[in-house]
């Protein structure tokens, strides 16, 4: 294959960063990968053939500054970060490199969402009703729209800062909120608002255009399946539309890319109602590759990066659109570092043990490797796990499949969380729209630990590695007794090779850490940290603690505190992350479920809420970095005793 480039510098980081390295590399293409101090150990350092540390992936003048140290002839952005920025267009230009994206007019105009509307309206594509929010009469504005309606960034994606408001009291806080997370996230706090349409489905086209005029779409993606405005399982092709619609959608979406003179490869996202699947509204425009991009590679057989890198190496597409077949079904599910048990908080660790499946039909885009640590400052997508199959179901299968396979310990992902999705009826049977994993949520309730977990936590402990299945005690005289031991309550029994956990029949450890349950052997992924035991079992991760007599002891008493104070005065931090706005003072008087302060992580915000009325005592600063249940304020009954000097 004759290298269109001979050096081009990825500028992202992740996943993405490392699925990009992989196409550059197949194509014979030398990577150069850029990263900031947290990403010295990351995945896509080390397999780039050449590394620049950076200051911040947001620095337009850092990224061209490592491209001409590299000797790159292009700047691939990825998505996310400088990808849709124009500044970084023009820097490219100006220093003589090939930006891998569409030209300055089509980010421009698609960056602006008030812009882009008004935009594709004027050439004829259906839009939502909306009104730009400038500072000054926002509630007018808002008022004309009509509620309930959505708070969204002008700038940027990824429902970063997309707030719903059904009621007008709602409103500010929902602007200052999303104000804060777009100025963070994309350095621009413009604000729109729009009509929220009924039973929302999410449908996105894929398109490709070069440099010459033609243009072709490849099909349509489902991401209806979101939480929070964020994607979380994302399909092609949809399984709503017809035949015909999809011709129109697809029409539709090549006039608007026309309409800008863009170039390169982009997706044109669309509202369309499940009450009426033949309608579809104009959203946005995403002028740059999609995280959910492999899905459609899957169906179309097509290398959507390397078309991006052909193209904008000035080649012509030669795919014509009587090329473009979609041949079966691909669903993809976005594997995070959250916690579904604590409200899908950010999660933050060391990968300890790390198992990625493989097989025919299954895709696995990754930036994970054991010992990697993921912190808190950038996104929480860890991996994508996709399947192909060729039906729907059977793609579905063969995705669940794969991800009973996924092991991540150290880290708290979500693993578990999209195989319960998976089985939901509605998903199965297509009925989707945005709001549905919402409704689903409430209903789903974390898996409790099964008897092999307990038994493979306690013997790891005991030997200490799960090679040996037990440890001989010393002598004593009289019948064999068992050694007792508590894993987070739990009382766990070991004598010899028999394991008993309290309320369960005994079971059988073998060789090789395996565990023997009713006629059954488990094999349970066993990772130990410490005091503290990560198992693996069937896609779902558990963290145990194997307590001593004296944490036990301690655990007792707290226990016995907290009863006769049902409320913790003390409020702290559910997640790692960043103090970015205080909505109260020390010695103020707040009651139950007043917001007290604002914690940022991986580009989400979390409003932290007082637990009890009382007279609020403030432990953080803005802009302070916390841990994971640091204490952050404090609610006392009287006001707190000052120092009379």
């Amino acid at each position: 294959m004759t290298a269109v480039f001979r050096t081009v510098l990825v500028a992202n980081r992740g996943e993405i960063a490392c699925r990009v390295i992989a196409t550059l590399h197949r194509m014979g293409i030398r990577a150069v990968a850029v990263y900031t101090p947290e990403d010295r150990d990351a995945l896509h350092v080390a397999r780039a053939d050449e590394a620049v540390r950076i200051g911040s992936y947001l620095s337009i003048g850092d990224v061209v500054q490592a491209a001409a140290a590299t000797g790159a002839e292009a700047i691939h952005p990825g998505y996310g970060f400088l990808s849709e920025n124009a500044d970084l267009a023009r820097a490219c230009e100006d220093a003589g490199f090939v930006f891998v994206g569409p030209g300055v007019k089509a980010l421009e105009v698609m960056a602006d969402k008030i812009r882009a509307k008004e935009h594709v309206s004027a050439a004829g594509v259906p839009v939502i009703p909306g009104a730009a929010l400038t500072g000054t009469g926002d509630d007018d504005a808002a008022d004309r729209v009509g509620y309930p309606l959505l708070v969204k960034p002008s700038a940027g994606g990824g429902g970063k800062g997309m707030t719903v408001v059904v009621d007008r009291a709602d409103l500010p806080a929902a602007l200052a909120g999303s104000r804060r997370v777009a100025a963070a996230a994309f350095g621009d706090d413009t604000l729109l608002v729009e009509r929220l349409v009924s039973t929302p489905r999410h449908i996105e086209v894929q398109l490709l255009a070069d440099g010459f005029e033609h243009v072709i779409h490849l099909g349509e993606r489902e991401c209806s399946l979101q939480r929070r405005h964020q994607k979380v399982v994302e399909e092609a092709p949809s399984p709503l539309l017809s035949a015909a619609t999809r011709d129109r959608i697809g029409l539709a979406a090549c006039e608007v890319a026309r309409s800008v003179g863009y170039v390169g490869a982009g997706t044109v996202e669309f509202l369309v109602s499940d009450e009426a699947p033949t309608e579809f509204f104009f959203m946005e425009m995403n002028t740059r590759l999609q995280v959910e991009h492999p899905v459609t590679e899957l169906v179309t057989g097509l290398d959507l990066v390397e078309w991006q890198l052909r193209i904008a190496a000035g080649e012509h597409l030669t795919v014509a659109k009587e090329d473009v077949v979609l041949t079966g079904h691909a669903v993809e599910a976005r594997v995070y570092a959250e916690d579904p048990a604590r409200g899908f908080l950010p999660s933050a660790g060391r990968v300890l043990a790390l198992d990625e499946p493989s097989g025919e039909g299954v895709r696995v885009d990754s930036s994970l490797v054991e010992g990697l640590t993921v912190g808190s400052t950038y996104d929480p997508m860890l991996a994508k796990v996709v399947a192909w199959a060729p039906t729907r179901d059977g793609a579905i299968a063969r995705l669940d499949a794969a991800l009973a396979r996924t092991t991540v310990l150290g880290v708290r992902t979500n693993i578990e969380f999209l195989r319960s999705v998976l089985a939901d009826g509605d998903v199965r049977a297509g009925r989707l729209d945005t709001g549905l994993l919402g409704r689903l949520i409430p209903r789903l309730a974390p898996r409790t630990p099964p008897v092999e977990a307990y038994a493979a936590a306690v013997l790891t402990q005991v030997a200490g590695t799960t090679a040996d299945a037990w440890r001989r005690d010393g002598w004593r005289l009289g019948d064999p007794r068992p050694a007792r031991y508590d894993v987070d309550g739990v009382e766990v029994d070991v004598l010899g090779t028999t394991v008993t956990v309290a309320g369960h029949p005994p079971v059988t450890a073998g060789p090789g850490g395996s565990v023997e349950v009713d006629g059954v052997v488990h094999r349970p992924r066993v990772a130990s940290d410490g005091p503290v035991t990560w198992v693996g079992e069937g896609g779902s991760a558990f963290e145990l603690r194997v307590r001593s007599r004296l944490e036990r002891m301690v655990a007792e008493l707290a226990d016995r505190t907290r009863d006769a104070r049902p409320v913790d005065p003390q409020v702290r931090s559910p997640m790692p992350g960043t103090v970015v706005s205080i909505d109260v003072a020390t010695g103020e008087t707040v009651v139950a479920g007043q917001v007290l302060l604002t914690i940022e992580a991986m580009k989400m915000e979390h409003r932290i809420a007082a637990p009890c009325d009382g007279v609020v005592t403030l432990s953080v600063r803005p802009t302070e970095q916390v841990a994971l249940d640091r204490v952050v304020a404090t609610i006392t009954g009287t006001p707190p005793r000052r120092d009379p000097q």
